[in-house]
């Protein structure tokens, strides 16, 4: 994505993803640790996982298409974290990475286990959300009016006559002199908040960065802003625009266990309930108390707009059972023949969203483009490069829990293997899309660094270009791993396939994209398809290839360019390391 204002600095420096409280309470159940594949026999392959193919050393259409295959089968079972799906995805990696002729890369392990707390909310189909009015109450229900969750490891968790307040965009952000909480005291109140931040209309390209989203309209970051301002519970009022999907991958979000790290890896305050509100929900409760939600919506974008008490008292009870359990970051490496110190590192999660019981048909989400594809680029990149005797070390992260929070890569860079002022770049994969190929590829973050010359550099080769990122008001900028190694100095490209096709152009790259987001995004219709074009997505795995192999085989040092916020940390980082030598 384009460059992000800097008056985001301070919120990437308070930027934790939502996590669960596990010393509140003791585990209500048994781990659910998938055992660890270096030393557990793993469990039989599923049948996909056994048909024969034979894997060349190059990139190849054919062999990206079978892992993809597997990746994605029913038999993985949504790739979820904590699942059998896990143990069948991380063992299938390994089982890669040592036919290729990989070595481990956690300090001689394959996998870096990575401790989690998962919270599975019970009796979902007879949750209410109960607001009384004007001596009336209002029952809002789980999965069509409102979806909810507890962000702290409790078994039990009451909401009761909590005062409802709007709190505009819930955003406290003193560098755009913007604060929806001034003289607001919200200790034990129940805030209602709209998604994005108040640039996203467009209507002010002065605020904030207009339409570009900025981290304070992530909806990670209301729920720790108003964590840290004592709020009891937060919702977020969905609509599709400003939140870029729609309600139903809201809910598919939240209607499975949640995972978080515990709080002994992220100590920042959580919110005791949080959750969303569809925007009819919202409408229906502002109107019961009086108001209109529309109206104030619109006033919460100008400049100095003050919270706005509602006549109502929001009250639930929440039941979940917490587990305490481990998940697995797959880590593999090929060691760099000169500067084995320095490492390029490669990213693609390989987690995904399980499957869901309560839906009708077909029940799994199989994650084909998210973030098979992403699994199956990273394959195919590190057995090209096992060939080969690269000059620094490359390292192939398969990384947990992206799904809930970016939580493998967040573990990662606060545990790297390789020192983190020692990490050339960091290369991330994901839902790389399979529509035909394209002129162009887009690059998230446009304007950050020098890693996009390089890629540049690469497709001008090929007669391609780089391009912006073609929907800024999305932030996609921060949904994804790189975003966990910028935010600790260390260059990262995020580029994914373009949009301007090489058939039907840049209309038809949008219809695409758009096709993609409605109809499969975190669906289970994410499935493979036997009738895919694999031309621009092998395009764009070679180009991902190229700009690794450029810095695995040279001294340069890629650098975050001038008004990027993330270059301070980077030499502060690297400058620290120097002090050590």
């Amino acid at each position: 994505m384009r460059r992000i204002a800097l008056a985001c600095l301070s919120a990437l420096a308070l930027a934790a993803c939502h996590s669960h409280d596990e010393d509140k309470a003791a585990p209500a159940a048994a781990s659910t640790a998938p055992a660890r594949p270096s030393t557990a026999p793993p469990p039989p392959l599923p049948a996909v996982a056994n048909e024969k193919h034979d894997f060349t050393p190059d990139i190849t259409a054919g062999d990206f298409a079978a892992h993809l295959r597997v990746i994605s089968s029913d038999e993985y079972d949504g790739r979820k974290p904590g699942t059998l799906g896990e143990r069948l995805t991380t063992n299938y990696i390994i089982e890669q990475f040592k036919r290729m002729g990989l070595s481990p890369g956690n300090k001689g392990d394959w996998v870096q286990t990575v401790p989690a707390v998962s919270t599975e909310l019970t009796g979902q189909d007879s949750l209410k959300l109960d607001v009384s009015e004007g001596g009336g109450t209002e029952a809002f229900a789980f999965g069509t009016d409102m979806v909810v969750g507890t962000l702290q490891a409790k078994s039990d968790v009451e909401l009761k006559d909590s005062d409802i307040v709007f709190a505009g965009y819930g955003v406290n952000a003193p560098e755009a002199q913007w604060n929806d909480f001034d003289g607001l005291d919200v200790k034990g109140k129940t805030l209602v908040v709209l998604v994005n931040d108040p640039g996203w209309n467009g209507n002010d390209p002065t605020l904030f960065k207009g339409r570009e989203m900025t981290y304070y309209g992530r909806w990670t970051y209301k729920y720790e802003e108003a964590a840290r301002q004592g709020a009891a519970a937060v919702f977020i009022v969905h609509q599709t625009e400003p939140a870029a999907y729609g309600w139903n991958v809201v809910r598919s979000g939240w209607t499975t266990p949640r995972l978080d790290l515990p709080e002994s890896e992220d100590p920042a305050p959580r919110l005791p309930v949080a959750g969303w509100l569809s925007h009819e929900a919202a409408q229906r409760l502002f109107a019961k108390a009086g108001k209109n939600f529309d109206d104030l919506a619109k006033q919460a974008d100008v400049r100095g707009f003050k919270a706005v008490p509602l006549d109502a008292k929001a009250n639930i009870q929440l039941h979940s059972n917490i587990t305490h359990s481990l998940s697995n970051n797959v880590i593999g490496m090929v060691k760099g023949s000169e500067k084995p110190d320095e490492a390029v590192v490669y990213t693609a999660h390989w987690d995904h969203l399980g499957h869901d019981p309560a839906l009708k048909g077909h029940q799994i989400y199989n994650g084909a483009v998210d973030n098979g594809t992403g699994i199956a680029a990273l394959l195919e990149i590190a057995g090209k490069f096992a060939q080969e005797k690269p000059k620094r070390t490359v390292v192939f992260a398969a990384v947990t829990m992206e799904e809930s929070g970016l939580l493998g890569s967040k573990y990662y860079v606060a545990h790297p293997p390789f020192p983190l002022n020692k990490t050339v770049a960091d290369i991330n994969m994901d839902a790389l899309p399979i529509i035909g190929p394209t002129k162009d590829m887009e690059v998230t973050g446009m304007g950050q660094g020098t890693l996009e010359d390089t890629l540049a550099e690469v497709l001008k080769a090929d007669g391609r270009v780089i391009s912006g990122d073609a929907s800024p008001e999305k932030g996609h900028y921060f949904r994804s791993d790189h975003f966990n190694f910028a935010k600790a100095g260390v260059p990262a490209l995020a580029a994914g396939g373009g949009i301007d096709m090489v058939t039907g152009g840049k209309a038809a790259g949008q219809a695409a994209a758009d096709d993609y987001t409605k109809n499969r995004y975190h669906q289970p219709t994410d499935v493979y398809d036997m009738r895919w074009d694999f031309t621009g997505v092998m395009q764009n795995v070679q180009a991902y290839y190229q700009v690794g192999d450029k810095l695995a085989n040279s001294d340069e040092w890629p650098t975050w360019k001038d008004g990027s916020e993330f270059k301070a940390i980077r030499e502060k980082s690297l400058a620290a390391g120097n002090k050590k030598k």
